[in-house]
């Protein structure tokens, strides 16, 4: 799914109102149709509104809500900054529309103060959508800030109040804090960095059916993987082939104390189908990995920790987990891949290593994937003050380096030496345990072994990773799921993909 800019969505929405052709109040009440369909069915034990409307467009969404509810059973309350106001030309028709029914009032913000919010009521947020361009001031910040304090269940329209669609503001914004945002036709990058996604909930994308090409004519560099391209990503396993077919992956990490990153992310890769696995670690590590992981072969690279990196030139290496930085392991990676001049899945201690100096970035072979956290990604490429600017510094390095830039996040961002974006939505926050970041390296190296891209091992990889998080905390909880279950996890995932594939045939 391409993420489009508050500008090209504007652009869309006429694109659809002139080629459809549907006028701009009628766009209006498909949009807020949707949006009352969506609070009516899940919200069946909260049967009182208010709703706080601005005078443009989201507005005028939030008044043919308040109409649309009351007309299923609600009780609905509105409240707009001055009914006597000017108010956009498809707002004010919708604002008479309320004005013919007689069990709907309409009063003034200030009335915020005497409302009593008793635990059936919802507050719906309809104050700017996608317009906003500076940071709320005076009475509308006062009206977020008080709302923010009540405790019922806050739903937006299109985007909480406060937020822009495409940007961060200073860092004193106020926002409304929603429980929902219910967004139309596709995600607003603000959704998805830690600033700003904080505000919007659970994100609810409803098809409000513009046009569909517009969007596949429309230029962008910031996407979401979501279902619709992994599917196309995915390849199911050929009934005629064998071990040979799904190439062989090495897994080198570990050293005295930290073997175990070596054995979660071995399990991983083994578990994520590569045709042969390998694990490269020192011999402290060689009962335990033998024992843990039976189906990898060992290949011995030092006593304590790894002094040698050497391995079949035919299989494809994920490098780092449990490696640590002894001088001796870093002057023997470094001379490696001096030498080495293939693609490979760089992580943990590796990125680390290589922060050392400058300079070693460019031992990175292109097309390479490095899959650094916030910490190690600042520690290579030098300190941000966002999450955005960090993405944007990501995106210049990942294309002077010809290499693809897995940044880690709640929506980890998938970054291409074209500067394009891929934004992840699958994983929670049960992924924030130590181990994680192991898993992931054996998924990613294990799916470049079987052919997959560099791009589409990075998709998909994280894509899988997350989505295994996601059945484990259902089993689990976040609070208690364990990198392991993230593993045991994965087949279930695979067994997803293959139903859908079967079912699309």
């Amino acid at each position: 799914m391409k993420i489009l800019t508050a500008e090209q969505i504007r652009s869309w929405d006429q694109f659809t109102i002139s080629n459809e052709p549907v006028s701009s109040i009628q766009l209006m009440e498909r949009a807020s149709t949707a949006v009352a369909n969506w609070i009516s069915e899940h919200c069946k034990n909260h049967k009182k509104a208010v709703i706080f409307c601005g005078c443009g467009n989201n507005g005028g969404d939030g008044l043919a809500v308040a109409r649309l509810l009351y007309l299923k059973g609600f009780d609905v309350d509105v409240l707009v900054n001055d009914p006597k106001q000017r108010f956009s030309e498809d707002a004010s028709v919708n604002l008479k529309r309320l004005r013919d029914i007689s069990g709907i009032t309409v009063r003034k913000f200030d009335y915020t103060e005497q409302y009593v919010f008793d635990d059936k009521t919802i507050i719906i947020d309809a104050l700017f959508g996608t317009g906003l361009s500076r940071p709320l001031e005076k009475e509308y910040r006062l009206l977020v800030e008080k709302l923010n304090e009540e405790k019922n269940i806050k739903i937006s329209i299109d985007i909480p109040a406060g937020l822009s669609a495409d940007k961060m503001f200073e860092n004193t914004f106020v926002a409304l804090k929603a429980d929902y945002t219910l967004t139309f036709q596709c995600w607003k990058r603000s959704f998805l960095h830690p600033e700003t996604g904080k505000y919007t909930g659970k994100v609810i994308v409803l098809d409000i059916d513009l046009s569909r090409n517009y969007p596949e004519t429309t230029e962008t560099e910031y996407f979401v993987a979501e279902d619709e391209l992994i599917g196309s990503i995915f390849k199911p396993r050929e009934e005629f082939s064998h071990k040979g077919s799904y190439g062989k992956a090495v897994i080198a990490g570990g050293s005295y104390g930290k073997i175990g990153a070596a054995v979660l992310a071995t399990k991983s890769a083994l578990k994520t189908g590569a045709g042969l696995t390998f694990t490269l670690a020192p011999e402290c590590g060689y009962e335990i990995l033998q024992t843990s992981c039976p189906e990898a072969m060992f290949i011995k690279g030092g006593e304590q920790l790894i002094t040698n990196f050497e391995w079949d030139k035919g299989a494809v290496c994920g490098i780092g987990p449990g490696l640590g930085t002894h001088p001796e392991t870093a002057q023997s990676l470094l001379r490696f891949l001096k030498e080495y001049s293939h693609p490979l899945v760089l992580d943990a201690d590796a990125l680390n290593i290589i922060a050392g100096d400058p300079e070693n970035l460019k031992l990175i072979h292109q097309r390479s994937i490095i899959t650094p956290h916030p910490k190690e990604f600042e520690r290579l490429f030098g300190s941000t003050t966002s999450s955005y600017e960090r993405l944007e510094l990501g995106r210049e390095k990942a294309k002077e380096l010809g290499i693809y830039i897995v940044l880690k996040d709640h929506h980890t961002q998938i970054i291409t030496p074209e500067k394009n974006v891929f934004y992840n939505i699958t994983g929670n926050a049960g992924l924030a345990k130590g181990g994680s970041g192991d898993i992931l390296t054996g998924i990613l190296t294990s799916l470049l072994a079987q052919g997959y891209s560099a791009e589409h091992a990075s998709i998909l990889g994280v894509w899988l990773h997350g989505r295994a998080a996601d059945l484990a905390s259902e089993k689990h909880s976040k609070e208690s799921m364990l990198p392991t279950d993230v593993i045991d996890e994965l087949g279930g995932v695979f067994d997803e993909l293959n139903r859908k594939v079967i079912k699309n045939l």
